[in-house]
């Protein structure tokens, strides 16, 4: 067992890479047994902010911490922003979605309820489908178009996005012209 100062070392250096956030699960696989947790939760070291997931109180709060709360959550290694929510965080559209959208595995199932304001996804995502964004695990800008094209996303602010996206770096050519193919074949349906 580690000591709880010890734990809370640990646990924070986990914490700096995720806005201040952990979860029982990373806290278990560095052998932080379950009592030493609660311990530094009844100390308010930690707080729980939802199932499985605390937060260090003393870290700075950011406009970023809905969306590494959301991630983490799901409990999912492979968990990642997506959709509509990648567009706005990558500021390549004026999309302004209502939820967080988050796209874990196809074979995962959540067993707890979703609390509102989420979107879950199921795909099965490649290695350089990911990104980061704000330290946030988040699909990249094409990987978000193309989900946001089978989506029903409306068509002017996906064009928007091919548009913004290639400007600012996050498209090739390549898949602006591929991408802006498959938003036309399906606005022709």
């Amino acid at each position: 067992m580690i000591g709880d100062q010890l734990a809370r070392n640990v646990l924070w250096d986990v914490a700096e890479t995720q806005h201040g956030f952990i979860t029982a699960k990373q806290a278990a696989g560095l052998d932080i047994d379950k009592h030493s947790l609660q311990m530094l939760v009844a100390r308010g070291t930690v707080a729980r902010v939802a199932h499985g997931v605390y937060r260090f109180p003393q870290f700075p709060v950011s406009q970023y911490d809905p969306f590494m709360l959301a991630v983490l959550w799901t409990r999912a290694g492979e968990a990642c922003l997506s959709h509509e929510t990648a567009l706005a965080a990558y500021e390549i559209s004026d999309i302004n979605p209502n939820v967080i959208h988050i796209t874990v595995a196809k074979q995962r199932r959540l067993r707890r309820a979703k609390p509102d304001g989420y979107a879950i996804h199921h795909e099965d995502l490649t290695p350089n489908q990911i990104g980061w964004w704000q330290e946030v695990p988040t699909v990249t800008a094409a990987a978000a178009i193309t989900q946001c094209i089978d989506y029903g996303t409306p068509t002017y602010l996906l064009r928007q996005a091919l548009e913004r996206g290639h400007r600012d770096g996050y498209l090739t050519s390549d898949n602006r012209d591929r991408l802006a193919q498959a938003l036309e074949a399906r606005h022709a349906r």
